[in-house]
């Protein structure tokens, strides 16, 4: 998945489109990743991102010949020294916030970023070599999971790609979700590549949002919703941000596409409600 045009805002948006379409272990991950980030930066040419993303494989391809890898551990060690300790990336602790951060052009041109953007770069050199890498669903704080014959590693891509016992799991869940909560069988489950691009963007509205600044939000659900027009829910939430600019005839139409695509009976009461909320103030 290669954008037409690739720089323009409308080639990475008719490329996000044609995510929508794709089975999710078809979806090029890094390559959707640089079209989101483009939207941001539509002028910037994506050619050194994407010869930046193939170096990245040949030198953990290189890395894995010299070191004669083939044990997960090994592999491990080997995606590390190349991302970490050869090119230099790192977690941002000191500016975490920073929406750059979830920004894969960003990322690739400061070295440092947020964990799922980190996490998709691991991913994307690790599949670069056949191996099977995949993100878990481990709350707030994104890890990933590398097979190798019978192991299955958890490794930290915001701690230089560090592998995680069960003990450290449970300290970083209980840092990052709070005391009182105990790792369960879902959070080591792995997600798709959607899902992924999802909790990348995520970070971005979420900031967005806690500064109001509501229209750019609003702008990074509907990309969202580009590649992934089945996530019900974001509808609605375009919708109530519509709503809440003043924009009533737009958040209607959002809000019946919500009513429209969601599969329960609870949310298409809710739907209805808010239609009625809506109409009323429209006049």
């Amino acid at each position: 998945m290669e954008p037409d045009g690739a720089g323009t805002r409308e080639a990475s948006e008719a490329a996000l489109a044609r995510i929508a379409a794709l089975p999710d272990g078809e979806i090029d991950l890094a390559e959707a990743a640089l079209a989101l980030a483009a939207l941001d930066r539509p002028q910037v040419p994506l050619d050194r991102y994407r010869d930046h993303l193939a170096e990245l494989a040949a030198d953990v391809a290189e890395e894995v010949s010299a070191a004669r890898a083939e044990r997960g551990v090994e592999r491990a060690a080997a995606l590390s020294r190349v991302l970490f300790e050869r090119h230099g990336y790192a977690g941002d602790r000191l500016t975490y916030d920073d929406i750059q951060n979830a920004n894969l052009m960003r990322v690739i041109d400061r070295r440092k970023g947020l964990p799922v953007a980190l996490g998709i770069l691991m991913i994307h050199a690790a599949r670069g070599q056949g191996w099977d890498m995949v993100g878990l669903s481990f709350p707030a704080h994104f890890l990933v999971r590398l097979g190798s014959g019978g192991d299955r590693l958890i490794l930290d891509p915001f701690a230089g790609g560090r592998i995680l016992d069960s003990a450290e799991l449970r300290d970083l869940l209980k840092e990052v979700a709070g005391e009182g909560t105990e790792l369960k069988p879902s959070h080591y489950e792995p997600v798709g590549n959607r899902s992924v691009l999802l909790r990348l963007e995520n970070n971005i509205k979420t900031r967005l949002v806690k500064e109001h600044k509501l229209e750019a939000a609003g702008r990074v659900i509907m990309r969202m919703l580009l590649f992934a027009p089945e996530e019900v829910q974001l509808w609605r939430e375009a919708g109530m941000i519509e709503a809440h600019l003043g924009n009533l005839k737009r958040a209607i139409g959002l809000i019946e596409t919500y009513r429209d695509k969601s599969p329960g009976e609870a949310q298409r009461r809710q739907a209805a409600i808010l239609l009625q909320e809506l109409a009323q103030k429209l006049h």
